[in-house]
């Protein structure tokens, strides 16, 4: 019995060793993850843009590198809000382009989390509705913008039909009947409208 409690006894540091390199650099990089998303979310709720997409970029960097030990909707949910405040910080056509790959992947997924889901096809038709807004400032031809504006109608319809209240439904058509007024308002028009905001 005493050679069992020795051997075990001298078997301990090196279980807390294996520990330490396997699982225990997974919460590591795990923490460290934690402190750079709450300085992002900082910067993001003060209006500070800029900073807040190199804090959500160093998010994703520091994630541990086994994949098994992250939630994929963590890193979806990191991806989203990344490209959101892309959008507020002067990188529309990166989160634009983004988001469209995100949901696409999230549509070809079977158990893709459904709220996610429409969060980021929210933010892909708003992405869309700004992208046609300064390409028509921009004086492009219709062809170019038509497009857009009309992936950013039916988005905010499938949106507007799933939505899960009257009140989520409302604002939903109000955003595609916005999207229809964008594609037919005339040039003149639109140049003495002030820039859309979130």
């Amino acid at each position: 019995m005493r050679n069992i409690l020795l051997v075990s006894w001298l078997l301990l540091p090196i279980g807390a060793w294996a520990y330490h390199e396997g699982p225990g650099q997974d919460k590591k990089a795990l923490e460290s993850t934690d402190a750079v998303l709450v300085a992002a979310h900082t910067a993001a709720d003060e209006g500070r843009w800029k900073e807040a997409v190199k804090q959500y970029e160093e998010a994703l960097k520091t994630l541990p590198k086994n994949i098994d030990a992250v939630d994929k909707r963590v890193v979806q949910r990191l991806q989203l809000e990344l490209n959101k405040a892309r959008m507020q910080a002067s990188g529309l056509p990166d989160a634009r382009e983004d988001l469209a790959t995100m949901v696409e992947q999230m549509v070809a997924e079977k158990g893709s989390d459904p709220q996610l889901l429409r969060e980021t096809r929210q933010a892909l038709a708003r992405a869309q509705f700004y992208s046609t807004w300064l390409m028509r400032l921009e004086g492009l031809d219709r062809k170019e913008w038509e497009p857009e504006i009309e992936a950013a109608r039916q988005n905010y319809r499938l949106l507007a039909e799933q939505a899960g209240s009257k009140e989520e439904a409302a604002k939903m058509q109000a955003d595609v009947e916005a999207s229809i007024r964008l594609a037919r308002m005339e040039i003149e028009d639109l140049q003495g409208l002030p820039l859309p905001s979130e």
